[in-house]
Formats: C-alpha cells, structure tokens, sequence
C-alpha cells in the first residue's frame, strides 16, 4: 500500500453529477429525474487507493462509471493527469482510455463466454494497436501470470473457471493495457471469504509493482479498512465524510459513518460494539430530503438540518465532513 505522503493528484472529480431519466405516459416523456449522484467532489493522490464507501443504491458503481465515462456525466468534470475527460471525443478519448481501466464486480457477466480469455485480455491491446500479434500475446501470456495464472489457461473458455479465476481474469484484463488509474468496483464482494484475500493481496502486489492508482468502491468496511489509504463515504448520492484511512476508523465524525463503523464485526466474540441502528429506509433519490440527505435517519439531526445542506468542509488535516452538528 503506499505512502500517505503523496505527490499530486492524478484524479480531481469537481461536482460529478449524473441523473437518470424516467419517462411515463403514451409518448414516455421525461416525467421525473433519479438523482443517482449530485455534486460529488474528491481527488485521488497519484500512487494510493481510495475507497468509496455507502449502502447499496447509494451511487458508488455510478461515480466509478461516470469517471470513466462508460456512461456519460449530466454535469462536473473529471480530470486525469491534469486532463478533462468529459471533453475529449474520438482519438483523444480512445488515447485516453488506456490510461484508464475497470474491473467489474461480476466476473461472470463481465467475460464474453465466446471468447478464450486470453483473448478477452489481449482485447484492448488490439483494439489500441499495441505491438505485433507476437508480442500481444507474449504480453498477455506474462499478465496471467501477474494474477496468479498459467499460459495454458489462456486457450480457455471463462465457464472452465471458477469465481475467484474469474475475477483474477478481470484484473489481468484491466491490467494488460498497464493503465495508471484503475475502478475497482466492488471486485471481491461476489467471491467467498477464503478467496477475498487472495484477490486483495494482488491487487496490493500489483498497486506496488506498476504503481497503480485504484478508486476501490466497497461496501465491506473491513475490507476497505485492509486496502485503502483514504476512505471516502457516500450517502444518497453525496459525500458525507473523507478522511485517511487510520484517522477515519479511528475518529468518525459523520453520524452515518459512526453508524456504519458500528457494524463492523469484532474479531474477537468476547467483545461487543454498540450499535448504532438508524430508523427508517434509504429515501429514494426520485424525490431525496432537503437540507442534509441523511436528516430523516439521523440519530442527532437539528431543525436546521432538514432546511440547508450542510458542505464538505475541512475539520482537521485532510478530514473532510459534510454535517451541520460537526461544524
């Protein structure tokens, strides 16, 4: 894992929106919007690993594809290397996606069962014109082995496989294109404990090796705990809370991240959290509270809670909280 003293930013995400239609009646006009993300902001130190937090629905798969614009923003802008990437079109976003790659939770759906996944790996270094035939699939042959593979496996179909060599596949063919900036969206959470680890540890080995850069979205927390550097928490389509991974464990400031923390299993049974139970369902982003999203569920909401939303504000060095009792 690296240094929590980082250069500069690789990736700055200002104001990230993304809200998807719905449409109704015989013409299916536009008859409301789902806010699935609203004006999120963070960067990403070149070198480290982020994780991205929240229940599920709360719009973490979304800002990872948003970035990378496998679907197209509504509105902010996303810089890479000092880049925006919402403004680039043809060659120039083609040249770019290099640089910027996916592993995706699924490794079932994510593999096309046509194809022998040395294929699938060696795909984008076709697509991109890397290299002679040879050499792709020398390369290809040599990210195998990265993940924990054999070049023999490469003449395999994905169904041969089992859910773990799946998603090493995954990661191989994120790899391959030997990308500086990786969405890692919840690329452990369909696989059994036992194999959890193992994929954790290469994608630590790998972050070493090539110094990656990962938005590792989550919503295991002793998971994120294990890989990140700093941990960033959503809420409803909203950051609530950003900090370095030791001080946000250590101190949670935000009502939803306490709650959250609360949940975590102890290792030892002998000892016993005190849980934080909120009241009520996650609101629906179709028509989400005014003032702070998390007022409705908040165990110490003031009146001026459900009026104004609170920012994201600094509290301490490099700890960042969006709530209105915090300030």
């Amino acid at each position: 894992m690296s240094s929590p003293a980082l250069v500069r930013p690789l990736v700055e995400v200002q104001n990230l929106v993304k809200h998807f239609p719905v449409r109704g009646g015989v013409l299916q006009r536009v008859i409301a919007w789902v806010q699935a993300v609203d004006g999120v902001t963070f960067t990403i130190r070149e070198g480290e690993t982020l994780g991205l937090v929240g229940e599920s629905g709360c719009g973490k798969t979304t800002v990872g594809r948003a970035m990378l614009r496998l679907i197209e923003p509504t509105g902010g802008s996303v810089r890479f290397d000092g880049t925006d990437v919402l403004r680039l079109k043809g060659a120039d976003l083609k040249a770019m996606r290099r640089h910027m790659q996916i592993i995706f939770q699924d490794p079932y759906s994510s593999l096309d069962p046509r194809m022998p996944i040395g294929a699938s790996v060696g795909e984008g270094l076709r697509i991109h014109g890397i290299g002679t035939r040879r050499e792709r699939q020398e390369v290809v042959l040599e990210t195998l082995k990265k993940v924990g593979l054999e070049p023999y496996h490469a003449r395999r179909y994905p169904h041969e496989f089992s859910g773990g060599q799946r998603q090493r596949i995954g990661i191989a063919r994120a790899l391959a294109l030997r990308p500086k900036f990786i969405v890692a969206d919840e690329p452990v959470s369909a696989l059994d404990v036992s194999i959890q680890s193992q994929v954790l540890n290469i994608l630590r080995d790998l972050q070493d090796e090539f110094h990656l850069t990962y938005l590792f979205i989550a919503h295991n927390m002793s998971v994120v705990e294990h890989i990140s550097d700093r941990v960033a928490v959503m809420y409803l389509g909203k950051i609530a809370e950003v900090a370095p991974q030791q001080e946000l464990f250590r101190n949670p400031l935000h009502p939803y991240t306490q709650a959250l923390m609360s949940a975590i299993p102890m290792p030892d049974p002998r000892l016993r959290r005190q849980r934080i139970l909120l009241s009520g369902d996650v609101p629906s982003p179709l028509h989400p509270p005014t003032g702070c999203r998390f007022h409705p569920r908040c165990p110490v909401a003031m009146p001026h809670c459900a009026v104004q939303e609170p920012r994201l504000s600094e509290v301490s060095p490099d700890h960042w909280v969006a709530c209105w009792r915090v300030e």
